[in-house]
């Protein structure tokens, strides 16, 4: 089995019995600029201790699964350069060689779940990318929840892409999508989107509930806890619609595809909002971290 490396820091909470939030590490090397990836990765982890929680920023480093980041190795993440993007197809590859990558959603559930942690942490998943019907760009996250039993708390599927089919693709998967405190599936940037969540929750505790209980149905896979960017950090999606249709008209003429498809889009939007949806993404992600973390301690309440 692959050696699972553990930071001091979560080697501790272990020893105390600390509920542990995973977080993905492509936000570092493939989200934001050096020095602020850094700074806000640090952040996200503060917000997760605040709450009473541990975090475990999860990433390759040299062909070792590591699982919690000491800040040191946050640091050099954060200024490395040709760092791979992993997910389920490359990550066993990139250990394997002795690689360094950073982990997306899909691979980041598959590490956490291997380090027994229940509850993970992003910005916004993957999902069904516009003109998938032509181009079957579907991101491998929507299967790994369909699979590994990790409940992902994010604002909902980027608002790059097709919300409507990956809403579709994830109730054929059996995947349960949860909207906290409204009605409406959150859209990244923006609080709502034009389709009904298929369910809602409205505190950690019934989230963390429901966890379990698929656990105990004996039901494979995990939830999306889609959690709506707070209000004042929000871009109306009537002001980002225009932005990312010339965006995704410029990835087809440019014949971008595959995994340079969406840090193309999210920079092409980062230029034309003058930096808002950079500003609109930290505080998503934090607000993601907090509830997490509430998760992750009604979970440890909850007991096994």
């Amino acid at each position: 089995m692959t050696d699972l490396v553990l930071s001091a820091e979560i080697r501790a909470a272990r020893a105390a019995g600390t509920p542990i939030v995973a977080l993905e590490s492509t936000i570092i090397t493939h989200g934001m600029p050096y020095p602020q990836n850094v700074e806000v990765a640090r952040q996200v982890e503060d917000d997760i201790r605040a709450a009473g929680a541990a975090p475990a920023t999860i990433a390759v480093l040299e062909g070792h699964l590591q699982i919690g980041l000491d800040p040191e190795q946050l640091a050099a993440l954060g200024q490395a350069q040709g760092v791979a993007k992993l997910s389920r197809a490359d990550l066993a590859v990139c250990l394997a060689t002795g690689g360094t990558g950073a982990t997306t959603v899909a691979a980041t559930m598959i590490a956490a779940h291997l380090a027994g942690i229940e509850v993970f942490a992003t910005g916004g998943i993957g999902g069904v990318h516009q003109g998938a019907e032509t181009s079957f760009d579907i991101s491998a996250d929507l299967q790994e929840l369909a699979q590994t039993p990790v409940t992902v708390v994010a604002a909902g599927a980027k608002a790059i892409l097709d919300i409507g089919k990956t809403l579709e693709v994830l109730e054929t998967l059996g995947v349960p999508v949860i909207a906290v405190g409204q009605d409406a599936f959150p859209a990244f940037w923006s609080a709502q989107s034009p389709f009904a969540a298929p369910l809602r929750l409205d505190d950690a505790g019934a989230i963390a509930r429901a966890h379990r209980m698929r656990r105990d149905l004996r039901v494979p896979g995990g939830q999306l806890v889609a959690n709506p960017i707070p209000p004042d950090a929000e871009i109306p999606a009537d002001t980002l619609a225009p932005i990312i249709a010339a965006a995704q008209a410029d990835a087809v003429h440019f014949r971008i595809t595959g995994k340079a498809v969406t840090p193309y889009l999210l920079q092409r939007i980062y230029e034309q909002t003058q930096g808002r949806s950079l500003t609109a993404n930290v505080a998503l992600v934090r607000n993601n971290a907090r509830l997490a973390a509430k998760i992750a301690l009604a979970m440890h309440q909850l007991g096994d």
